[in-house]
Protein backbone atom coordinates (compact mmCIF):
# COMPACT_ATOMS: atom_id res chain seq x y z
CA UNK A 1 0.00 0.00 0.00
CA UNK A 2 1.40 3.06 -0.84
CA UNK A 3 1.87 6.38 1.61
CA UNK A 4 -0.76 9.16 1.55
CA UNK A 5 -0.18 12.23 0.98
CA UNK A 6 -1.26 13.42 4.14
CA UNK A 7 1.13 11.06 5.94
CA UNK A 8 3.97 11.97 3.80
CA UNK A 9 3.82 15.46 4.39
CA UNK A 10 3.70 15.24 7.95
CA UNK A 11 6.82 12.44 7.88
CA UNK A 12 9.05 15.18 5.81
CA UNK A 13 7.97 17.65 8.29
CA UNK A 14 9.53 15.29 10.94
CA UNK A 15 12.63 14.52 8.84
CA UNK A 16 13.35 18.45 9.11
CA UNK A 17 12.49 18.10 12.70
CA UNK A 18 14.79 15.68 13.20
CA UNK A 19 17.36 17.36 11.25
CA UNK A 20 16.80 20.20 12.92
CA UNK A 21 17.04 18.50 16.45
CA UNK A 22 20.63 17.63 15.04
CA UNK A 23 21.10 21.25 15.08
CA UNK A 24 20.08 21.57 18.60
CA UNK A 25 22.54 19.05 19.99
CA UNK A 26 25.46 20.18 18.05
CA UNK A 27 24.87 23.97 18.93
CA UNK A 28 24.70 22.30 23.23
CA UNK A 29 28.10 20.39 22.35
CA UNK A 30 29.27 23.31 21.20
CA UNK A 31 28.75 25.03 24.23
CA UNK A 32 29.61 22.66 26.49
CA UNK A 33 32.79 22.30 24.59
CA UNK A 34 33.71 26.23 25.58
CA UNK A 35 32.57 25.34 29.17
CA UNK A 36 35.33 22.88 29.20
CA UNK A 37 32.48 20.07 30.21
CA UNK A 38 34.02 17.73 27.29
CA UNK A 39 32.01 14.87 28.57
CA UNK A 40 28.57 16.94 27.91
CA UNK A 41 29.52 17.27 24.51
CA UNK A 42 30.47 14.27 23.69
CA UNK A 43 26.90 12.87 24.95
CA UNK A 44 25.29 16.04 22.80
CA UNK A 45 27.53 14.89 19.78
CA UNK A 46 26.38 11.29 20.18
CA UNK A 47 22.92 12.27 20.50
CA UNK A 48 23.07 14.64 17.29
CA UNK A 49 23.92 11.63 15.53
CA UNK A 50 20.96 9.89 16.99
CA UNK A 51 18.64 12.26 15.24
CA UNK A 52 20.55 11.91 11.83
CA UNK A 53 19.87 8.27 12.00
CA UNK A 54 15.96 8.72 12.88
CA UNK A 55 15.59 11.23 10.09
CA UNK A 56 17.36 8.46 8.12
CA UNK A 57 14.37 5.65 9.22
CA UNK A 58 11.36 8.52 8.10
CA UNK A 59 13.62 8.89 4.90
CA UNK A 60 13.41 5.18 4.66
CA UNK A 61 10.03 4.99 5.38
CA UNK A 62 8.18 6.91 2.83
CA UNK A 63 10.55 5.72 0.02
CA UNK A 64 10.26 2.31 1.01
CA UNK A 65 6.35 3.22 0.56
CA UNK A 66 6.12 4.86 -2.83
CA UNK A 67 6.54 8.59 -1.31
CA UNK A 68 8.46 11.16 -2.13
CA UNK A 69 10.98 12.99 0.52
CA UNK A 70 11.17 16.79 0.27
CA UNK A 71 13.86 18.25 2.45
CA UNK A 72 12.95 21.78 3.78
CA UNK A 73 15.19 24.15 4.86
CA UNK A 74 16.67 23.52 8.51
CA UNK A 75 16.60 26.46 11.47
CA UNK A 76 19.27 27.61 12.88
CA UNK A 77 19.21 26.33 17.00
CA UNK A 78 19.88 28.11 19.97
CA UNK A 79 23.47 29.05 20.88
CA UNK A 80 23.86 30.01 23.96
CA UNK A 81 22.28 28.86 27.60
CA UNK A 82 23.17 30.46 31.12
CA UNK A 83 24.57 27.12 32.46
CA UNK A 84 24.88 23.31 31.98
CA UNK A 85 21.42 22.84 34.16
CA UNK A 86 19.73 25.21 31.59
CA UNK A 87 20.83 23.36 28.85
CA UNK A 88 20.14 19.50 30.07
CA UNK A 89 16.15 21.44 30.43
CA UNK A 90 16.51 22.37 27.02
CA UNK A 91 17.47 19.30 26.27
CA UNK A 92 14.42 17.56 28.10
CA UNK A 93 11.93 19.53 26.92
CA UNK A 94 12.93 19.68 23.40
CA UNK A 95 12.66 15.89 23.50
CA UNK A 96 8.61 16.42 24.46
CA UNK A 97 8.06 18.40 21.73
CA UNK A 98 9.92 15.09 19.39
CA UNK A 99 7.23 12.90 21.58
CA UNK A 100 4.59 14.97 20.64
CA UNK A 101 5.47 15.21 17.17
CA UNK A 102 5.94 11.78 16.40
CA UNK A 103 2.37 10.73 18.33
CA UNK A 104 0.77 13.37 15.83
CA UNK A 105 2.33 11.45 13.12
CA UNK A 106 0.63 7.91 14.75
CA UNK A 107 -2.51 10.22 14.55
CA UNK A 108 -2.64 10.24 11.43
CA UNK A 109 -1.56 6.68 10.68
CA UNK A 110 -4.22 5.41 13.20
CA UNK A 111 -6.87 7.53 11.69
CA UNK A 112 -5.95 6.07 8.04
CA UNK A 113 -5.65 2.58 9.23
CA UNK A 114 -1.84 2.63 8.20
CA UNK A 115 -0.57 -0.50 10.17
CA UNK A 116 2.55 -0.19 8.11
CA UNK A 117 3.28 3.27 9.54
CA UNK A 118 2.17 2.14 12.79
CA UNK A 119 4.63 -0.28 13.08
CA UNK A 120 7.49 1.63 12.29
CA UNK A 121 6.38 4.39 14.74
CA UNK A 122 6.08 2.25 17.52
CA UNK A 123 9.89 2.09 17.29
CA UNK A 124 9.78 6.12 17.87
CA UNK A 125 7.24 5.26 21.00
CA UNK A 126 9.84 3.15 22.56
CA UNK A 127 12.70 5.61 21.34
CA UNK A 128 11.08 8.30 22.77
CA UNK A 129 10.74 7.04 26.47
CA UNK A 130 14.28 6.78 26.74
CA UNK A 131 15.12 9.77 24.73
CA UNK A 132 13.36 11.38 27.58
CA UNK A 133 14.07 9.61 30.32
CA UNK A 134 17.71 10.43 29.85
CA UNK A 135 17.95 13.62 29.21
CA UNK A 136 15.13 13.96 32.60
CA UNK A 137 18.17 11.89 34.38
CA UNK A 138 20.53 14.21 33.59
CA UNK A 139 18.61 17.84 34.27
CA UNK A 140 17.56 16.22 37.43
CA UNK A 141 21.25 15.21 38.75
CA UNK A 142 22.01 18.93 37.95
CA UNK A 143 18.87 20.38 40.06
CA UNK A 144 20.53 18.24 42.93
CA UNK A 145 24.07 18.94 41.87
CA UNK A 146 23.38 22.68 42.00
CA UNK A 147 26.64 25.06 42.67
CA UNK A 148 28.56 22.39 43.30
CA UNK A 149 31.68 21.99 40.92
CA UNK A 150 33.29 18.80 41.85
CA UNK A 151 29.57 17.24 41.50
CA UNK A 152 29.20 18.90 38.11
CA UNK A 153 33.15 17.42 36.94
CA UNK A 154 31.66 13.85 38.56
CA UNK A 155 28.77 14.05 36.43
CA UNK A 156 30.86 15.55 33.09
CA UNK A 157 33.11 12.46 33.58
CA UNK A 158 30.16 9.80 33.79
CA UNK A 159 28.79 11.22 30.41
CA UNK A 160 31.90 10.98 28.57
CA UNK A 161 31.52 7.19 29.08
CA UNK A 162 28.49 7.29 26.85
CA UNK A 163 29.19 4.76 23.69
CA UNK A 164 29.23 5.83 19.91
Amino acid sequence: MEISKELTDAINEQINFEMYSGYVYLSMATWFEEQNLDGMAHWMKIQAKEEYEHAMRFWKHITDRGGKVTLKAIKAPKTEWESAYEAWDDAYNHELTVSKLIFDIGEIADKEGDRAAGSMLQWFYDEQIEEEEQTMKVRDLLKIIGDSTNALFMLDGRLRRRGT
